[in-house]
């Protein structure tokens, strides 16, 4: 029992830590200033949906994955620091905020775009819990173990839908121009992200290949 529950434990601290929806929400905020209530609770569940799928999919079939496509989780790390980069540009010139739609069909389209990239991959599932996946379900021996790496997943993502619902609030009290400085903030907070992400990728890669040569 105690096993199980140091297990639980290691997963829900571990999870929340690396999906930090605190730290997702300010972005999350500004790219969807201009959204509805209705129109935001649609692009978080789908990206909770989304998010959910992905980490269990690498958790039981991650390492056969990577494997078989070549596909290293330090590639995966450059790969989103990249993505970040140029989101926290487009923050930093306000693009986000600013973005207009001409039909409602477009913005359902633009919805559906950022509720899977960036919002589910790299923000909510980046290489950091994808990778945790992979090494919790390894140490998943049984299957109670199992059960509650399923269930963790699902209640921290859970909890990250209601964080990212309930800044719509947030967003309302700060206003247009309020948003728009907090926008320009989290960019350069992002860009800084998106250069950690890809470096942290790069270093072992090149270790690889000096001791290689």
């Amino acid at each position: 029992m105690n096993e199980i529950l140091s297990y639980f434990l290691l997963c829900i601290t571990s999870f929340f830590t690396l999906i930090n929806p605190l730290g997702v929400m300010p972005v999350f905020m500004t790219m969807t200033a201009d959204f509805t209530d209705k129109e935001r609770k649609f692009t978080v569940k789908k990206a909770i949906l989304v998010s959910f799928f992905i980490m269990i999919g690498f958790a039981f079939s991650g390492q056969l994955l990577f494997k078989f496509f070549g596909i290293s989780v330090d590639s995966f790390r450059m790969v989103g620091g990249v993505i970040f980069f140029l989101m926290g540009m487009d923050m930093l010139n306000a693009r986000l905020v600013s973005h207009q739609f001409k039909e409602e069909e477009t913005k359902h389209d633009y919805m559906t775009d950022i509720s899977v990239t960036p919002l589910a991959i790299p923000m909510i599932v980046g290489p950091g819990a994808i990778t945790n996946s992979i090494v919790m379900m390894e140490d998943a021996n049984t299957f109670d173990k199992k059960f509650i790496l399923i269930l963790t997943i699902a209640v921290v993502l859970f909890i990250t839908y209601l964080i990212l619902v309930g800044s719509s609030k947030l967003t309302k009290k700060l206003g247009n121009t309020g948003n728009k400085i907090l926008m320009r903030m989290m960019g350069l907070i992002v860009m800084v992200i998106a250069v950690e992400f890809f470096f942290s990728g790069l270093k072992p890669i090149l270790q690889g290949i000096l001791k290689i040569k």
